[in-house]
């Protein structure tokens, strides 16, 4: 029987693979139980901030049309006339009594010379009638007239007048002609419209001009039925123009009736006059805006420590394992950095503040206290 010995070489590597083995292995053992035996390491380094307290401004939103307070018409008292000269265009602001337009007077101007000479014919006659009726009143009870004579020539100074009488008139009514010829501005406002055109030839009552009265401009607004009622005369209102300015007004009145179709109604905001071309509001435009309506307390958290997710808001609350639970809150209004919890948390709450977007629900973190600002540091703040 043969014996076959293995090479001494493989032998001595065996023994070196086994031995190498043996020690990962007792190493790999320890490094277990050492990382068993290790804390776990927070996720992220935070900072909390319980809910506090604030008076916040109740507000009532709403949309509306920004419009004229006033639209005064403009329009021709002159018959016949032709438009000589047009002085203001749109957007001119314009004085009580200021001259807009003149028509051309010199057919106004013949025919009050032609009543002024009518009415010295008229008293002329005046004269002779009553100088005749004066003789015959004085020889009346001498019998050198008879009774029907006399009356005669009274009627006749009655008659003559009255012609003095009707003469002036007319006079009065062609001195009228000759002052519509200028058209004059009724109020002080801004021209918005302009119809006038040089050289035409319009009858009365023709539109020639529209002007925004005083320049003054309202919001109406619309509000739903059931919020009319905390709406009042005088409260104070925001309108927010396109261009993102915001412009303070009043409250002037709330319509006395509700549209019976859409159960809206109109409240009617008065606006600061709009006397130049740079103001942002201009009648015509659709605007946003607020109603004020006072204030009340809310509970509010930094704006900061709100956690949007899937179209929900979140806080997240630090417990006393060191580790954050995902709350899942109802949020009101905004003033500044801080935002209403309408729902989801109460004062005693701890929430995250510093790092609240990077978390997820379960997550160890480390509380770090915010060290208070120095006194000098303070007080420049305050300044």
């Amino acid at each position: 029987m043969i014996k076959l010995r293995a090479p001494r070489t493989l032998v001595i590597a065996l023994g070196a693979a086994a031995l190498c083995a043996t020690v990962a292995l007792a190493t790999a053992n320890r490094a277990t139980a050492k990382d068993e035996k290790a804390p776990p390491r927070p996720a992220l380094s935070v900072s909390t901030a319980r809910p506090a307290t604030t008076s916040l401004p109740i507000n009532l939103t709403a949309n509306g049309s920004i419009a004229a307070w006033q639209d005064a018409v403009i329009g021709s008292e002159s018959n016949g006339l032709r438009l000589a000269e047009v002085r203001v265009n749109v957007g001119d602001v314009v004085k009580k009594g200021q001259v807009l337009a003149v028509f051309a007077d010199e057919t106004v101007r013949a025919e009050i010379e032609g009543a002024r000479a009518a009415l010295l014919e008229a008293q002329a006659n005046q004269q002779e009638a009553k100088a005749n009726a004066d003789r015959a009143r004085a020889l009346e009870s001498s019998g050198a007239l008879s009774a029907q004579q006399v009356t005669q020539y009274v009627t006749g100074e009655m008659t003559a007048a009255a012609r003095v009488k009707s003469a002036q008139a007319t006079l009065t009514q062609q001195q009228l002609r000759l002052k519509y010829t200028q058209v004059v501005a009724p109020d002080s406002g801004v021209i918005s419209a302009r119809s006038a055109t040089v050289g035409a030839v319009v009858g009365v009552g023709t539109e020639l001009f529209r002007m925004i009265r005083q320049g003054r401009l309202e919001w109406r607004a619309e509000v739903v039925a059931q919020d009319l009622g905390r709406i009042k005369p005088g409260a104070r209102a925001t309108v927010r123009a396109a261009s993102g300015a915001e412009i303070a007004g009043k409250v002037r009145t709330v319509a006395p009736s509700v549209d019976p179709q859409t159960r809206i109604a109109l409240v009617y905001v008065d606006l600061p006059p709009a006397l130049s071309n740079d103001t942002p509001l201009k009648a015509g435009m659709f605007a946003s805006g607020r109603f004020e309506l006072g204030a009340s307390n809310a509970l509010t958290v930094p704006q900061q420590a709100v956690a949007v997710r899937d179209g929900f808001s979140y806080v997240f609350r630090l417990n006393a394992d060191s580790r954050v639970s995902q709350v899942k809150v109802t949020l009101g209004r905004r003033l500044g950095e801080r935002v209403e919890v309408v729902s989801g948390v109460n004062a005693d709450m701890a929430i995250v503040v510093q790092g609240a977007g990077f978390l997820n629900d379960g997550d160890l973190v480390r509380n770090i206290v915010a060290t208070p600002a120095p006194a000098a540091a303070r007080t420049s703040a305050a300044r």
